[in-house]
């Protein structure tokens, strides 16, 4: 029993890096789970496909004395034995060493509508959802009968700029998420619950971050709104990509073809003093930067040759 849920959570690790070589906006990762969308008396037979793309180089953990890898090994704790998956199974410790085995059948049995069923409890204005709650996305893909009604909620969301706020169950755990039209598909994005999120009262706001609070002067605020208005172009995330990571892999690959380990740049230590800004200087010098950005796809970026040429001129 336990084997086919490694399994299938293996499978969804698969579905992820084979998205991962290909295009970000595919959607021909496998199903993950299937039941209904259920709001009212309605039900949509649907399925959910992994939308994200976790594009992370995968570094091997080795032993510094001879570079061999190093693996997990499934033991037994009280004997040493390594185990085959065919003898792991879930337990949950219900006292000090003593565990009940939880099987596939038994997550599903303890609440069958919970695990098959993505339950709309409500609806809010879509744009209201705070950024901090989003956690993971998922495809909502319409499967067997429930085109019609697929359509029919997606178009409803659409007119009405309409979130659905659900409850749903993946991979043992009940989650909170919100049910959203994107285009011509349904979205299903992971919540996180306000019990998981930390309070911001905390934070060191000067003067609780009021303007006039810490010295702000409405020049300055009109510069940086110039500024803002300066960079505005359309959405457009294909734009932009993980620079860190080309420039970690060259960093790799240099190291690979001279044997040798290479030195790192040392960013620019910050002049003394450099705490205390003219932010005035620097807005106008910014807003100038990007006069007339308005007419271009986006924000200048200077190229990393010419940025160091600049550097060791100065």
């Amino acid at each position: 029993m336990a084997r086919r849920g490694t399994r299938r959570r293996s499978r969804e690790r698969s579905d992820e890096s084979e998205q991962g070589g290909g295009d970000a906006r595919s959607t021909a990762s496998r199903p993950i789970w299937n039941g209904t969308i259920s709001f009212g008396l309605v039900n949509v037979p649907v399925e959910l496909r992994t939308a994200e793309v976790r594009d992370e180089l995968k570094l091997n953990l080795l032993d510094a004395k001879d570079h061999a890898p190093v693996g997990y090994v499934r033991r037994n704790k009280r004997t040493g034995e390594e185990l085959s998956w065919d003898r792991i199974v879930r337990g949950y410790e219900v006292e000090k060493d003593r565990f009940v085995v939880v099987s596939d059948e038994d997550l599903k049995r303890a609440n069958p509508k919970a695990t098959r069923t993505i339950e709309i409890l409500e609806f809010v204005e879509a744009a209201s959802i705070p950024p901090l709650y989003f956690e993971r996305p998922y495809y909502v893909a319409p499967t067997g009968v429930g085109l019609k009604g697929y359509v029919l909620l997606r178009d409803a969301l659409l007119r009405t700029g309409k979130a659905g706020i659900a409850k749903v169950v993946l991979h043992t755990r009940q989650h909170l998420a919100a049910l959203l039209a994107v285009g011509e598909v349904l979205v299903l994005e992971l919540l996180r619950f306000a019990s998981e999120l930390r309070s911001a009262r905390d934070l060191p706001l000067a003067a609780g971050g009021d303007a006039q609070g810490v010295g702000i002067r409405s020049a300055e605020l009109d510069l940086a709104e110039r500024l803002i208005e300066s960079m505005v172009v359309p959405f457009d995330p294909s734009r932009h990509h993980d620079e860190y990571r080309d420039d970690l892999l060259a960093l790799i690959r240099r190291k690979a073809r001279s044997g040798e380990a290479i030195e790192s740049e040392e960013p620019e230590a910050p002049a003394a003093g450099a705490e205390v800004v003219d932010l005035m200087a620097l807005l106008k010098r910014s807003v100038a930067d990007h006069r007339g950005g308005e007419e271009r796809a986006g924000p200048r970026r200077v190229p990393p040759e010419k940025a160091r040429t600049r550097r060791k001129r100065a």
